[in-house]
C-alpha cells in the first residue's frame, strides 16, 4: 500500500468534507491519500442558472480533465451533480451509503401557502413540483455553494429556499427553521456520494471499490438509468427516488413541464432478483404516456 491515492474533489465546504470522508475510510484500511481541491467552472460562474449555462457536468468536468492528466488519482462527488455517462476511461467505483434524499425548505418565518409568496431555487425540478403544488407563489433563481445560497436568503426579502437535506446536515448548517418536502420527488441519487477512478488504475479502483455501500448503488443505479433514458442530452424536470424493502425495491418517477403545469408519474415495484432494466422500463412507462411529447417540448422551450 505504498502508493498515495490523491483524491480530487470539488473546494466548496460540502465537497471538502465529502472527500475528508472518503479519506478517512481509505485510511482506516491502511491507504495513503491526500486531498487535491480543484475549482469547477460550476463555483466560478454563479451568474447564471445551471441549466442556461448548457455544460452537462459542469461540476464534475473540472476533475475529470485533471484525472485524465494524471493530476489525481480518484475523485468524490455528490452523485446527482454527475452525468449519467462518464467519460472513457472513468468508471464508478463506490457508492457511499446514502443520506437523507429529502429536500427542505429552510424559512425566514411561518407564512402562510395560501398566500402569494416567492421561494428560490436553482433546480429546474424544484421549481416546476413547486409550482405544480403551489402555482400562485413566484419561483427565482439561486446559486453558489450551500454557504452563499443560505446567505442570499438571508439578505433577500424572500419567504424560503430550497435545500437538498443532507448537504445541510453534513456540515453542520441545518437551521431550526425548516420543513421537509416529503412530497418532493427528489434528484436522482440525491443524498449519494460517488467514488470514480481511472478503470486501469487497479490499484485505485480495487481500494475504493471496499467503500461501495450494495443498496445504495442498486437504488442510484436505477435513479440513473431513469434519467439517462428520459433525459436524451436535455436538462428537464425530471425526480427518481428508489428504496429497498426486504426483497423489493420501490421507486416514484417524475416529469414535468418547466412551468409545473403538466406532470407524468410512476410508482412501481419489482423486486431485487428482477431489477434488471427496472429504471429504463420506468422511464419507457413515462416516455409512452406523454413524455415524449413533453421531452420535446422542454427541449424546444430551452433553447429559445
Amino acid at each position: 500500500m505504498s502508493k498515495v491515492i490523491r483524491i480530487g474533489t470539488r473546494n466548496s465546504p460540502l465537497a471538502l468534507w465529502q472527500a475528508n470522508v472518503v479519506k478517512s475510510q481509505l485510511e482506516r484500511l491502511g491507504y495513503q491519500t491526500q486531498l487535491i481541491p480543484i475549482t469547477s467552472t460550476g463555483d466560478i460562474v454563479l451568474d447564471k442558472p445551471l441549466y442556461e449555462l448548457g455544460i452537462t457536468g459542469i461540476f464534475t468536468k473540472t476533475l475529470d480533465v485533471a484525472m485524465i492528466q494524471g493530476q489525481i488519482d480518484i475523485a468524490v462527488h455528490s452523485m446527482k451533480d454527475v452525468p449519467t455517462l462518464l467519460p472513457k476511461g472513468i468508471i464508478q467505483t463506490a457508492v457511499l451509503e446514502r443520506a437523507s434524499h429529502d429536500d427542505i425548505l429552510v424559512t425566514k418565518e411561518l407564512f402562510n401557502y395560501e398566500e402569494e409568496c416567492t421561494i428560490a431555487t436553482g433546480s429546474l425540478r424544484r421549481k416546476a413540483q413547486w409550482l405544480n403544488r403551489y402555482p400562485h407563489h413566484k419561483v427565482v433563481g439561486l446559486r453558489g455553494n450551500v454557504n452563499t445560497r443560505l446567505q442570499s436568503l438571508a439578505n433577500s426579502d424572500w419567504q424560503g429556499a430550497i435545500f437538498a437535506k443532507a448537504g445541510l446536515e453534513r456540515i453542520d448548517l441545518l437551521p431550526e427553521n425548516y420543513q421537509d418536502l416529503h412530497w418532493m420527488i427528489p434528484a436522482p441519487a440525491q443524498g449519494a456520494m460517488v467514488v470514480v477512478a481511472n478503470e486501469d488504475d487497479t490499484f485505485c479502483v480495487e481500494a475504493t471499490s471496499k467503500l461501495n455501500h450494495k443498496d445504495s448503488q442498486v437504488c442510484t443505479g436505477i435513479e440513473r438509468e431513469f434519467l439517462r433514458v428520459l433525459e436524451g442530452g436535455c436538462t428537464a424536470p425530471i425526480g427518481a427516488f428508489a428504496e429497498v424493502i426486504g426483497n423489493q425495491i420501490l421507486f416514484k418517477g417524475i416529469l414535468l413541464s418547466l412551468d409545473g403545469k403538466e406532470k407524468i408519474e410512476i410508482e412501481e415495484t419489482t423486486t431485487l432478483s428482477q431489477m434488471q432494466g427496472f429504471g429504463r422500463k420506468c422511464a419507457e412507462y413515462i416516455l409512452s404516456n406523454g413524455g415524449k411529447t413533453l421531452m420535446q417540448q422542454i427541449k424546444n422551450e430551452m433553447s429559445n
